[in-house]
């Protein structure tokens, strides 16, 4: 790919082929983004934001999605599996307690003293409720059912261990919490699309929340992949900049 910011376009060649196209086309923002995402990856530069004095190891562009699902949902209950540093629960505290409604559920393996004193002492502490244990572990599935009430609208994120067999567990598990109408999203597809890449894996090709997905959706008909529209959109671009491709699961009945 060339890129001739004088000329404003973007030339790609594959078999024997050429194609050039206007920097301002939907097709060459398509490329860029592709080139971005995977430099971005190289740099980590998702290592480098925080929310709220949090650090939220998260792509800007889909934490600014994800709250237009939820702005449009207004959960009661977001539950998260994966929490690192609690950033991305901060994040969604912020929002629920903008909207006026909605609680926390963070789900982590291991949850690391100094992560949980801060989230502990942070002022949206009182939004969020923390689980330490295995995702698919049978018994921190129930606690986290014990934290939602009955008619609640729940929204889940799985973004814990991101092996093919982890996360087909994972939604086959909080697939049952789900309301209808709300969504289960399985982030970090983008491993996909990463093979040889730095701290990548052999396997990712096929090893990966998108896999996951695939086989989860033919073996459960009560949901479909679904990409949320943009609420707003005057440009010309319809297609997500993401590291959760094919993520978004919505529960039809």
């Amino acid at each position: 790919m060339k890129i001739d910011l004088e000329a404003g376009t973007v030339e790609v060649s594959h078999d024997e082929s050429t194609h050039v196209y206007d920097i301002g086309s939907k097709e060459a923002f398509a490329l860029i983004s592709q080139a971005w995402i995977r430099s971005g990856w190289d740099a980590k530069y998702v290592y480098s934001f925080s929310w709220m004095g949090r650090p939220i190891i998260q792509l800007p562009e889909d934490m600014m999605r994800i709250q237009e699902l939820i702005y449009d949902l207004k959960p009661n209950v977001i539950l998260e599996t994966g929490v690192a540093h609690g950033g991305s629960l901060i994040f969604y505290a912020s929002l629920v307690r903008a909207i006026g409604k909605g609680r926390i559920i963070g789900i982590d393996i291991d949850i690391r003293d100094h992560n949980r004193i801060a989230i502990e002492e942070h002022e949206l502490s009182d939004l969020i409720s923390l689980i330490e244990g295995s995702s698919i572990d049978d018994q921190v599935l129930g606690a986290a059912r014990d934290l939602i009430d009955p008619g609640d609208t729940v929204l889940v994120l799985l973004d814990s261990n991101h092996s093919k067999a982890h996360v087909l567990e994972e939604l086959r598990m909080y697939a049952k919490l789900v309301t209808q109408g709300s969504f289960i999203v399985a982030c970090d597809g983008i491993m996909q699309n990463l093979n040889g890449a730095p701290r990548t894996q052999d396997d990712w090709s096929w090893n990966n929340p998108q896999e996951a997905v695939r086989v989860f959706l033919k073996e459960n008909e009560n949901f479909e992949l679904v990409e949320p529209e943009f609420p707003f959109n005057e440009s010309l671009i319809t297609d997500r900049v993401t590291y959760w491709p094919n993520a978004f699961l919505r529960r039809t009945k």
